[in-house]
């Protein structure tokens, strides 16, 4: 009787969590202004530029191609990580108790995982296309069609949705009976698997099976891709034929190198080594500084995009 007791005891304090709080910067005043200027900065910018992209590849007829279909794609993807982290963060650079509600944690997890996982997959596609327009150029057009492109899209978004479903629904199964402080300015899933009462050895394992996956084999067909890609352009006898061919892969591979050098260590690294201070760091780079930097790095420069813009300010197709 006793045991039942204590077991139905231990059971509903298991459940009381129904928050958790978010410390994720320091509580000086001066400090926490010059952190919200900088967040809003980066997620207005974040805004600004990615949906500039969606609208000038959707107005303008000379960007329907292949390349600048995968790029609204991580427009896309970008909005949705830059989104699901900073407004809660602004919120709580000027809260008190800096709380996120569990719903709202899993939320934010849900989301993370979709889009950081869907841009790690979208690169290998765009490794892939950057192959196929350099290695292939005479089959460019039917190697890359409009239903081939649409089938890789379709197959990033959905695998990324099926694998954030089951890391998040792992997630929510667990139970959290105290603490509940996330040394985090966000919820992702290395620090709040710290706080789980409950045995994380299958979100463990299902962590490092999407790693594998996601990061790791992603990685090395990306890196297979440019060795490929690289081979031919040393093949290429002229100069400036070769400094034409690197331009037009340039920009994805300067993004591709920034992205998993934070994304490695953010989620290959053991849930137990998790460092909070260090992680916060990372997270910075790739919730807010990433989804900033990428319009600017793949199509401000690129002459293209320029025009595209300038026909789109003057009402033009």
């Amino acid at each position: 009787m006793l045991v039942q007791i204590l077991s139905m005891m231990l059971l509903n304090n298991r459940t009381q969590v129904t928050e958790f709080i978010l410390q994720g910067f320091s509580d000086s005043v001066p400090l926490r202004i010059l952190l919200f200027v900088t967040f809003f900065s980066l997620y207005t910018a974040a805004l600004t530029g990615n949906v500039m992209i969606i609208v000038l590849v959707t107005w303008c007829s000379t960007l329907h191609n292949p390349m600048y279909f995968f790029l609204v794609n991580l427009s896309m993807l970008d909005i949705m990580c830059t989104t699901s982290v900073l407004p809660k963060v602004l919120e709580n650079l000027f809260s008190e108790k800096k709380a996120i509600s569990f719903g709202g944690c899993m939320t934010q997890i849900y989301f993370l995982i979709w889009s950081v996982s869907g841009e790690l997959l979208l690169f290998t596609a765009m490794a892939y296309d950057r192959y196929v327009a350099i290695c292939h150029p005479l089959h460019y057009s039917t190697m890359m069609s409009k239903k081939i492109c649409v089938l890789l899209a379709f197959g990033v978004w959905s695998i990324c949705g099926l694998n954030t479903t089951i890391n998040t629904g792992l997630m929510i199964r667990l139970s959290f009976c105290g603490p509940n402080i996330i040394n985090q300015f966000f919820c992702e899933i290395p620090p709040v698997l710290l706080l789980s009462c409950t045995s994380t050895y299958l979100n463990n394992i299902m962590t490092v099976l999407a790693d594998v996956f996601f990061s790791v084999l992603n990685f090395l067909l990306t890196i297979v891709s440019y060795c490929f890609i690289i081979s031919n352009i040393l093949k290429i006898r002229t100069t400036e034929g070769k400094k034409r061919a690197f331009s037009t892969c340039s920009s994805h591979l300067i993004v591709v190198t920034m992205y998993y050098c934070t994304v490695f260590y953010a989620y290959i690294s053991p849930i137990s080594s998790y460092s909070p201070e260090s992680g916060k760091l990372v997270a910075v780079l790739y919730t807010a500084v990433s989804p900033t930097l990428n319009p600017l790095i793949y199509t401000l420069r690129n002459k293209d995009v320029r025009e595209a813009l300038r026909k789109v300010l003057l009402f033009r197709k």
